[in-house]
């Protein structure tokens, strides 16, 4: 009868991976959003395979050769193959924006869940905290971290990631709120279950689908926000081939080179657009509302 009484919520059941992949696959766009977004992935995991020249190796070509058979994408100032940089380009650009992301996530919702569950004066405070924290624009106040942590890699990962804390915070504090109203909630801390054994099993599942939908439709955004802060110098230094990098290097020669600025331009494009669309149609898929339209 207790079991029953603080069973999980119907709506965590709804979240399982193959039947949202499927309902994924059924859709032209999300469909095809899937397919780049494979590509991408297999160009950040087999470069070193696809790659048809090293991405640092000056006069691989002539300097600012357009494009032809042999350099598809042209090359660079440095006779560098512009189409080896973007391959390789996706071995930081993806994995920056997915631990940029996961940090954030992480970080917030661990906020934001104790915000929520905890309730009372520290709520209240940390609630109003957060909200004039998002009042500054997401990318100044990464461009301040940056500013304390220092350039490179790492920090531009932490620094971005703080930077949305807030709004992961905000959304899952709510999410908390209402999970934590659940009768099964209430049962459980009747009889006694501890605080951490009731967020675990009961308010964790119950927020899931929340969580699910920030990461989706916030991937594109840590995507974009990395390669902005590496186009500004802030981030990933040259001569990493870093799709942000790279756009900066190709803006003082798109009159003559173009192609330095399209190339990576257009994978940044590619892979902002598809996990956005991913994440539209998971929103769709998770979202009880929409339940009738699929």
């Amino acid at each position: 009868m207790s079991d029953l009484l603080i069973s999980a919520p119907p709506e965590a059941e709804r979240v399982k991976g193959p039947g949202v992949l499927r309902q994924l696959m059924t859709k032209p766009t999300s469909a095809v959003a899937i397919v780049i977004l494979t590509v991408l992935v297999c160009f950040a995991l087999f470069a070193p395979w696809i790659a048809p020249f090293d991405p640092s190796q000056a006069s691989a070509g002539p300097r600012l050769g357009a494009p032809e058979a042999a350099h598809i994408f042209g090359t660079d100032l440095h006779g560098r193959d512009v189409f080896s940089r973007v391959v390789w380009g996706a071995r930081y650009s993806l994995p920056v924006g997915a631990a940029t992301l996961l940090l954030g996530l992480f970080a917030g919702g661990a906020l934001g869940l104790a915000l929520g569950y905890i309730g009372g004066r520290f709520d209240a405070v940390g609630a109003r905290v957060v909200d004039v924290l998002l009042g500054f624009p997401a990318i100044v106040m990464a461009i301040l971290a940056v500013s304390v942590l220092g350039v490179g890699l790492v920090q531009v990962v932490i620094a971005v990631a703080i930077a949305d804390i807030p709004k992961f915070a905000r959304v899952i504090r709510g999410a908390t709120i209402v999970a934590k109203q659940n009768l099964f909630v209430e049962s459980a801390s009747a009889m006694g279950a501890s605080t951490a054994r009731i967020i675990v099993l009961h308010v964790l599942p119950t927020i899931l689908p929340t969580v699910i939908l920030l990461g989706t439709l916030n991937l594109g955004g840590a995507i974009l926000s990395t390669a902005t802060l590496s186009f500004l110098g802030l981030g990933v230094q040259p001569p990493t081939p870093e799709w942000g990098t790279m756009l900066s290097d190709g803006r003082e020669y798109i009159r003559y080179a173009p192609w330095m600025m399209i190339a990576p331009g257009l994978a940044l494009f590619l892979a902002i657009i598809s996990v956005n669309l991913i994440g539209d149609r998971v929103s769709e898929i998770i979202d009880p509302r929409s339940q009738g339209r699929l």
